[in-house]
């Protein structure tokens, strides 16, 4: 049975009956390729219908209408963004108001605020702690409500996931964990402390691809 926001979708012209994503304003989605989850990201973009591009230098930021920052090590993606001299076209990229999307060590960089850290881009107005959950062993699954999707839970996958502990006011939450903010909304930029991208639900990456094009 389709959720709401699969009838949604269907209803403004988004995803066909087979729920491929339809919208034909988008063109290319960009998966930054330095480290981490990229080619599962890949993979659930290409699931909702959409072009997916491996973003491994900063000049391809210009093929592309939104970006995914994954998950993976966030210092070690952070030394690989600044050896590739990432940080100026991806601050061009995110004022012009184009679409980005951080999940979990994504998340981390692109905060405002990194607790006992001296990085994050500033694109939304949270704080964030790294590894907060603990280690790799205490990854941990739980069903989670969407916000723009109340009908189905969503199986939220937590791999050693930072926790957001302040928002600004300006800032949507969309997903709590008992009083965690786990996925949030803030303009053009969607974070999420969890990996959507490792099973098949696409609702968030469907979700992010409404996005693109509303700046």
């Amino acid at each position: 049975m389709a959720s709401n926001f699969q009838k949604y979708l269907k209803k403004t012209c988004c995803l066909s009956e087979g729920g491929n994503f339809l919208d034909n304003r988008i063109k290319n989605v960009g998966v930054l390729a330095l480290q981490g989850a990229f080619r599962e990201h890949i993979n659930s973009i290409k699931k909702c219908g959409a072009n997916a591009v491996e973003i491994k230098f900063p000049d391809q930021l210009k093929e592309v209408e939104g970006l995914i920052i994954p998950g993976g090590e966030s210092t070690t993606i952070n030394k690989l963004m600044n050896k590739y001299d990432f940080k100026l076209y991806l601050d061009e990229f995110y004022k012009s108001g184009k679409a980005v999307y951080g999940t979990c060590a994504g998340l981390i960089l692109i905060a405002k605020k990194v607790v006992d850290e001296d990085f994050g881009l500033g694109y939304i107005d949270v704080e964030v702690e790294r590894n907060s959950y603990g280690r790799q062993i205490d990854s941990f699954e739980e069903y989670i409500t969407l916000g723009f999707d109340e009908n189905k839970k969503f199986k939220a996958i937590f791999i050693r996931a930072p926790r957001i502990v302040s928002t600004g006011s300006g800032v949507d939450i969309l997903s709590k964990i008992d009083d965690n903010v786990i996925l949030a909304k803030q303009n053009n930029v969607l974070v999420s402390t969890f990996h959507p991208e490792l099973q098949e639900d696409t609702r968030i990456h469907e979700y992010f691809l409404t996005m693109i094009g509303k700046a």
